[in-house]
């Protein structure tokens, strides 16, 4: 099996690059499944049931989200029925959603897990526990290849959750940050894992912000509103080949396009 994960989308600039590149991306590399980080897709932060549909388009199978999952209000019904529109499990809400995935290929199924680190970040419950709880579900009900979309700021919190789930989840990869990390790796027991897998939107900006709007804000403590850039896109991920019989990762390899 070949899973692409590509990095946190930003807003409609990101979406209409990924309607760009997305399918030859999945033709030429024979992509079985497709997760997408949508968590930034709308204009403005977080996902609308507008730019969930523009992720689909390009060929998302599955959407993770992250800490602005739960800020459109707008999207709160598409999060209740969509069962393949994700925001983490273990965000401190009363919303709707739910942070679990069962996919089925009719071949076999898989299982994709999102959750949201605690470090730098709003307060969030356990994730090494939901992650258990979520990993049991899944092998309850027969399914051996399971990935796990970690929201995290922390590259430490990443890791520790990477290894502790060594052997029981086929791959972890971390969001949010925005910069692909150059640590792709098999643990030990077979889980494979990258920090994190970076983003889509444009290139020549500081996490897909104007350059100018997050300097004023970093050096001055100015208060802004977050705009985002303009020109060359390019779109970041990782893709995981795993071996369905076992749910065992085999190789893990970065994707950068500019």
């Amino acid at each position: 099996m070949r899973i692409l994960t590509v990095g946190d989308v930003c807003g409609s600039v990101g979406c209409n690059f990924l309607l760009k590149i997305l399918p030859k991306l999945k033709s030429d590399n024979k992509i079985d499944l497709c997760i997408v980080n949508g968590e930034n897709s709308a204009d403005g932060n977080g996902i609308t049931p507008h730019s969930a549909d523009m992720l689909y388009a390009a060929g998302a199978d599955v959407i993770t989200g992250g800490n602005h999952s739960m800020r459109r209000r707008e999207v709160f019904d598409r999060l209740d029925s969509d069962p393949y529109l994700l925001r983490p499990e273990n965000m401190h809400t009363t919303g709707a959603g739910k942070g679990y995935a069962e996919v089925d290929l009719g071949h076999t199924q898989l299982a994709v897990i999102n959750l949201v680190g605690r470090v730098y970040l709003p307060e969030a419950d356990d994730p090494f526990g939901t992650a258990d709880r979520l990993i049991e579900k899944a092998k309850q009900n027969g399914i051996k290849m399971i990935l796990v979309d970690f929201h995290a700021e922390a590259t430490a919190e990443k890791k520790a959750l990477a290894y502790y789930l060594d052997g029981k989840a086929s791959a972890v990869f971390g969001t949010h940050t925005h910069v692909p990390t150059a640590d792709e790796q098999i643990l030990p027991c077979g889980t494979g894992y990258i920090s994190d897998i970076g983003m889509t939107g444009p290139d020549d900006s500081i996490l897909g912000v104007k350059k100018e709007l997050s300097i004023a804000r970093i050096k001055d403590g100015t208060p802004v509103k977050f705009e985002l850039a303009e020109g060359k896109c390019r779109l970041d991920g990782c893709i995981f080949d795993i071996d369905k019989s076992t749910g065992k990762c085999i190789s893990v390899t970065r994707v950068n396009i500019l």
